[in-house]
């Protein structure tokens, strides 16, 4: 059983666990039998992450890169989180470290799309967000009394309530969105190697650390590489923040490779690149998402000289 645990924690910190595993893993939480297993998880968890601090970066004002030194918290925050539900379910004390003070922060919410799959969803200060397809964002179930903070996996609009005093702040991975009440989408899928921010209402501040944000304002985008930390691409008008919501796939110089990832998840398909080199092809394009995925796929093919087959299921671009 404790393997099965093991398992299921690896899936849930890593955002992989279907609708199911997720259900039991929290259902084995409750079991008081299983404390130590996940207390000594948890554990585990937080000295993994203190053992391994990367080096992190942020793009100023003037496009230019600084790199400082700065501590990456995102599964510490999530083993917090989990610490706090197992103490509210076994009705324990938990530590993460012997010389800790108990920690107790507030419980965490998580909504999660599946692919093909779109959510509203309002935060506990009455913001809005539009959750995209194959996509989580975990809250707090209370915010707290001086700042608001959600962290982001895949794509999603925010449309947040104004809070001069409280800071919204969403996290994606290494990057970090500050807004006081706005409206702009964020896209930050894994396997991409860039985070979009894109501005419809108000102003923004996105950086890689805590001094010296880029400011974005009304229709205004920011391309940042999570690879090498380069500010690729500056600031530039985009027509629409979050053209998905309205159903429309708009592309401007994407990879062909980011686009397919994107149709897989809009479509729910299975599609293949044959040619390694086709990946990084740019391409710009828009269609409805209703034309359906042959015709968006062919329209990909036209532009890119290749050729489309479908083979158990399975779409391949030749």
């Amino acid at each position: 059983m404790e393997e099965r645990i093991q398992y299921l924690f690896k899936r849930y910190r890593d955002n992989t666990c279907t609708r199911q595993e997720y259900e039991e893993f929290f259902e084995l939480l409750r079991q008081s039998a299983h404390d130590g297993a996940v207390r000594e998880l948890i554990r585990q968890a937080y000295q993994a992450e203190a053992a391994n601090v990367p080096a992190d970066a942020y793009v100023d004002e003037n496009g230019q890169l600084v790199v400082p030194y700065r501590r990456n918290r995102a599964i510490l925050r999530k083993a917090l989180a989990m610490a706090a539900f197992f103490v509210a379910a076994a009705g324990a004390a938990l530590w993460l470290m012997p010389a800790q003070k108990p920690v107790q922060p507030s419980h965490m919410a998580r909504q999660h799309t599946a692919r093909s799959e779109y959510k509203h969803i309002l935060l506990p200060d009455s913001s809005e967000v539009w959750l995209n397809a194959a996509s989580t964002l975990e809250f707090p179930e209370k915010f707290g009394e001086d700042k608001r903070e959600v962290y982001l996996t895949g794509e999603a609009y925010f449309d947040v309530e104004h809070a001069e005093q409280k800071p919204f702040i969403i996290h994606t991975g290494k990057v970090s969105t500050t807004v006081l009440g706005t409206a702009f989408n964020i896209k930050a899928y894994p396997g991409r190697k860039n985070v979009v921010v894109s501005v419809s209402q108000g102003k923004v501040r996105v950086n890689y650390g805590e001094n010296a944000p880029a400011t974005l304002t009304k229709g205004q985008q920011l391309k940042v590489d999570i690879t090498n930390f380069a500010h690729t691409g500056k600031k530039t008008l985009v027509a629409e923040a979050a053209p998905w919501k309205q159903g429309d796939l708009q592309y401007d110089g994407e990879t062909l490779a980011d686009i397919i990832a994107d149709l897989e998840r809009v479509y729910d398909v299975k599609v293949m690149i044959l040619q390694e080199g086709l990946k990084s092809v740019p391409v710009s394009t828009s269609f409805k998402r209703n034309i359906g995925v042959e015709q968006a796929l062919q329209v990909l093919c036209k532009l890119t000289d290749t050729r489309l087959s479908l083979t158990e299921g399975v779409y391949t671009i030749h």
